[in-house]
């Protein structure tokens, strides 16, 4: 690793292929199911590229891994705890659910799609532009500044009147 600080790219693509299996026992150790050791080595080895100026060459580089790596492991158990709370795994209902095509909600969702074209509409024209070319569209702030001629920031800014305007308008927020 200390090769690969020093700009080393055969040493940092060798240390990071190296840092697997390590990554893999560390996932184990804490108690990753077998399907998201993957998901675990990812984030690891990405933590490890945002953060490998911190390691300290005079240190063993396998602690700083596994801590790193256990961390990772951590924040994945906390995160599949959190998803498996929210969702419902009932396969049964799944298969035998049927799909009822709903008349009336999706006459609400067209109402709704017709209120939030109202409200833009009557948005000013930079704020309307910038929701029109960042929500709408999804493109990116460069490509909406170099299309518009307009700055970043004021993009950032009209869009985030704009959102806040339209929470007034569709929900009643200040």
């Amino acid at each position: 690793m200390a090769a690969a600080q020093a700009g080393d790219r055969r040493a940092y693509e060798r240390v990071l292929a190296d840092s697997v299996p390590l990554i893999r026992a560390a996932a184990r150790r804490q108690g990753v199911a077998v399907d998201q050791v993957d998901d675990v080595v990812q984030e690891t080895l990405l933590t490890v590229h945002r953060v490998r100026h911190t390691y300290d060459p005079a240190r063993p580089y396998d602690a700083w891994l596994s801590a790193l790596a256990s961390r990772r492991a951590i924040d994945g158990l906390r995160s599949t705890g959190r998803r498996d709370r929210r969702e419902l795994h009932d396969e049964q209902a799944f298969d035998t659910a049927t799909d009822h095509h709903d008349a009336t909600a999706e006459t609400e969702r067209e109402q709704e799609a017709r209120r939030l074209r109202d409200a833009i509409a009557l948005l000013p024209p930079g704020q309307r532009e910038a929701v029109e070319r960042l929500g709408l569209k999804e493109q990116s702030l460069a490509e909406a500044s170099a299309q518009t001629g307009r700055q970043q920031g004021a993009l950032k800014v009209n869009l985030h009147r704009a959102m806040k305007a339209l929470r007034a308008r569709l929900h009643g927020e200040p």
